[in-house]
């Protein structure tokens, strides 16, 4: 199990049209190969008078298994570029699909991988990418005159704000890397003079929304010629 990974925000789809065609890229989580095939299925099932269905995805830890399939593209001007894509963006577990419905004007073999390659760069701005961490929840329960200071704090920090609860204390839920949980707790200790308790939960994966930015331009001066 990954401390850490990248994966899609969430499942979704985005359009572009290029010379007339039309290009949707879904793309979906997945766990494990099988989820990947029956996700791609599904795909084709929907669009099944679309030209093509290409696809492509990472399964693993490490992307131990990638696939990439062309479905009638030219050879390599379709899967690998879409495969690549995902891989510069360094995802896991995830798998896309992009569906052509031919529009009259052939791209060519270079217009074919850069139309492949920016529509699932236009999907993933679009949907968004997260940072996956394995943290330990850890509540932090404080008085009511003691809670606007420990959220001011805690919004000032690195850690993820999970979950604020009012019972007859304030409890704030904060995402934790396991290896930080006693240093974090000592710390937050020492800044509430001691007016703090808390208790931990299991470790889970807590998500955070990473900005695209980096990759936005990567096809925006890619022209596709006849």
């Amino acid at each position: 199990m990954l401390d850490s990974y990248k994966t899609i925000a969430e499942h979704g789809q985005e359009v572009i049209v290029i010379r007339g065609s039309r290009f949707i890229c879904t793309i979906e989580r997945v766990q494990t190969e099988e989820e990947a095939k029956d996700f791609i299925q599904r795909i084709k099932k929907e669009h099944w008078k679309a030209t093509h269905n290409c696809s492509a995805y990472l399964i693993g830890d490490t992307d131990e298994i990638q696939r990439a399939h062309d479905d009638g593209e030219p050879s390599g001007t379709a899967g690998v570029p879409m495969l690549e894509v995902l891989k510069k963006n360094e995802l896991h577990y995830v798998a896309a699909v992009v569906t052509r419905y031919f529009g009259g004007t052939k791209l060519g073999a270079g217009g074919l991988i850069r139309a492949y390659s920016k529509s699932v760069s236009t999907a993933l701005r679009s949907i968004g990418i997260v940072e996956r961490s394995l943290q330990l929840p850890i509540a932090c329960r404080v008085s009511y005159s003691a809670s606007g200071k420990l959220e001011n704090q805690l919004l000032q920090s690195a850690y993820a704000l999970l979950d604020t609860s009012y019972t007859d204390t304030v409890t704030f839920s904060v995402g934790v890397p396991t290896p930080q949980a006693e240093e974090f707790q000592s710390e937050y200790i020492n800044f509430m003079n001691g007016n703090i308790s808390f208790s931990i939960g299991e470790e889970q994966y807590v998500e955070r929304l990473l900005s695209n930015k980096d990759e936005e331009d990567d096809f925006e001066d890619e022209e596709f010629d006849d």
